[in-house]
């Protein structure tokens, strides 16, 4: 029975053969390495690492010093960061030698939109959790209007309020974050902007100054854009000091001269200039859900299917969020969204009606469930309508006919919730107008769909656009097919010695020719990047797999990847499971190489047929 390793110890050894604690400026992994930024290479011994029991191999590339750890990755990662007191998550540039894009108002558009969502996305989640909680008291008061008078729905309302009123200090984390800075810096000024110091000043109304500079008194709360503006300010005011401060004072000076200064511009400058647009954005969307909001909803909706499949859709995410801030409700975005998922629905009906093929209908109609009642769209996406072309003209009719009737009906969202049916309360007084906008959306997919009809040949099988049917990845367990159209080729020949090593374990690349990487086998997700760019699949008879989408793609934080399913989910042999921007990966520079590892054969022979050219979903094992 092999020895069980001890993952502190390992974490102990590898961060002191790499030049101690003192010698890491942060620690970040991917799915299969630890990946150190070191103040001093030339401290770390390598050979030593690679010595260590546990350890596969160790890589310095593109400024990182990189330590192969494979399936003992996550816990002496933890151990690491625990023990050690490392800075964790600090961005790191994978690809530093990469060549930068000229400066164009398209690039600088797309960075501007790329900071702004990336900054807003990891707060939704709480603002959806908190929104959901408003509306299961909004209900239960409905039933028990005595509940609102109790100290159970004050300390309730509290916690489902707190992400809405703290929105600036979750939104000054993921913008740090974004770009690379401290977080806790931003956060500290974001905070003092809800301070009971400064909101006092606000309900007093008497002018103040700061070092006889005028403050704008207003309340931030709630507030998107200021956020934003300081936590950029906050990110090259800390590169600033860096810079200058000497080493031995940097824990000192480097914090305070940072929240300081930045502090300072907050209250004088940069909220002021936040709330400023934000008023003006406020002015745009009410100015458009009164006056042309029958076109705006309607033309977002019909688009949107396209939109969410080159990963545009996120692109409206910032201004939904600002909405809901101020005029207080959305009358564009968050409809739009619902609507979409509904004609996508909708259209999944039609094709289960037209069908003759019961197997497919049943598919088609539980798929349809999902997109109407849970919100996910991607198998109805990839897996019903897009593969048969003609159904998708049915989605854009159902959102558009849905997203009309919406604006004329002036249905309004007044806070966070999911793209689902079960959404409903969030419209409030404007339920009705909603649910008559979604239902339209759904009969008008639906039937646009079944009249225009779509190819009934192999239906079934074409469910997840592949070589193979459905019934032939089921029955074979040990079946193992190409994640992807493109070329098969040696993993020896990858630009990347970890994988043409094999130090990970023996496979085959493929080079990418379409947007859908799939599973390769049938079995379970076992593990999914956040960032989407590489994923595991366990087997029933033990065997574990590993894809991974081109080469130092982690840099990208989920840039260009749409996870199409989720850790745990039971996948069948080409299975759509991750939607590549194949050709964003390419202009941004990367390699999109995709390797299949074997990581854990469990003693079973694996071998490939010849390389060439290959079809996502054909057999590749003999």
């Amino acid at each position: 029975m092999a020895q069980k390793l001890d993952y502190r110890q390992m974490a102990a050894d590898i961060v002191r053969l790499a030049g101690g604690a003192e010698n890491v400026s942060s620690l970040g992994h991917c799915m299969t390495r630890l990946r150190f930024i070191l103040k001093d290479e030339s401290r770390a011994d390598a050979d030593a690492i690679k010595s260590i029991k546990g350890v596969l191999g160790v890589i310095s590339s593109g400024g990182q010093f990189m330590v192969i750890l494979g399936q003992n990755l996550i816990p002496v990662y933890e151990a690491a960061i625990k023990d050690f007191h490392l800075n964790a998550g600090a961005a790191t540039d994978e690809n530093q030698d990469k060549k930068k894009e000229p400066l164009t108002p398209k690039t600088a558009g797309l960075a501007v939109l790329g900071y702004v969502s990336g900054a807003v996305a990891p707060m939704i989640t709480g603002l959806v959790a908190g929104g959901m909680l408003k509306v299961i008291l909004l209900l239960i008061t409905q039933v028990n209007a005595g509940f609102a008078e109790t100290s159970s729905y004050t300390l309730l309302s509290g916690l489902a309020d707190a992400p809405f009123y703290f929105m600036p200090i979750l939104v000054a984390y993921g913008a740090a974050a974004k770009l690379g800075g401290t977080p806790i810096y931003s956060m500290i000024i974001a905070a003092a902007l809800l301070h009971g110091n400064f909101t006092a000043f606000v309900a007093a109304g008497e002018p103040i100054t700061l070092f006889g500079l005028p403050v704008r008194l207003a309340s931030y709360s709630g507030s998107l854009l200021p956020a934003l503006l300081i936590a950029f300010v906050a990110y090259y005011a800390e590169k600033f000091f860096n810079r200058i401060v000497p080493g031995i004072f940097k824990s000192l000076l480097v914090g305070l001269c940072t929240v300081t200064v930045t502090g300072i511009a907050g209250y004088i400058v940069l909220a002021p200039l936040g709330g400023f647009i934000g008023e003006y954005l406020a002015t745009v969307f009410v100015f458009l859900g009164d006056h042309v909001g029958f076109i705006a909803v309607g033309a977002l909706a019909a688009c949107l299917p396209w939109m969410v499949m080159c990963g545009m859709h996120t692109a409206i995410v910032p201004f939904m969020t600002q909405s809901l801030v101020e005029p207080g409700y959305d009358s564009i975005f968050r409809p739009a969204l619902i609507l979409h998922n509904m004609a996508e629905g909708g259209a999944c009906i039609g094709v289960a009606l037209r069908t003759k093929d019961s197997t497919f209908r049943s598919e088609a109609l539980g798929i349809a469930f999902g997109c109407i009642v849970a919100g996910v769209t991607e198998p109805a996406v990839y897996g019903i309508n897009l593969p048969r072309k003609k159904p998708m003209i049915g989605v854009m009719a159902g959102g558009a006919a849905g997203g009309i009737l919406c604006a004329l009906m002036g249905a309004r969202v007044y806070m966070m919730g999911y793209s689902t049916v079960l959404a409903l309360p969030i419209f409030q007084e404007t339920i009705l107008a909603a649910a008559i906008s979604m239902a339209a959306a759904v009969v008008v997919a639906a039937v646009v769909a079944y009249i225009l009809g779509f190819e009934e040949e192999n239906a079934a099988a074409a469910l997840s656009d592949d070589p193979v049917s459905a019934s032939d990845a089921s029955a074979a367990d040990d079946l193992i097919v190409a994640v992807a159209d493109g070329d098969m080729i040696p993993i020896e020949t990858v630009n990347d010695q970890t994988f043409a090593s094999k130090m990970m374990g023996d496979g085959v690349a493929f080079e990418l020719h379409g947007n859908v990487v799939a599973a390769p086998s049938s079995g379970t997700v076992g593990i999914l990047a956040d960032t989407g760019h590489a994923f595991g699949i366990s087997r029933s008879d033990g065997v574990e797999l590993l894809v991974h989408i081109g080469i130092d793609t982690v840099a990208l934080n989920g840039k260009g990847f749409t996870p199409l399913v989720k850790a745990g989910d039971v996948v069948k042999a080409g299975d759509p499971v991750i939607k590549v921007d194949v050709e964003m990966l390419k202009k941004e520079g990367y390699d999109t190489t995709t390797m299949l590892i074997i990581v854990d054969a469990n003693d079973k022979e694996i071998a490939f047929m010849e390389y060439g050219t290959v079809k996502r979903g054909g057999k590749i094992n003999i």
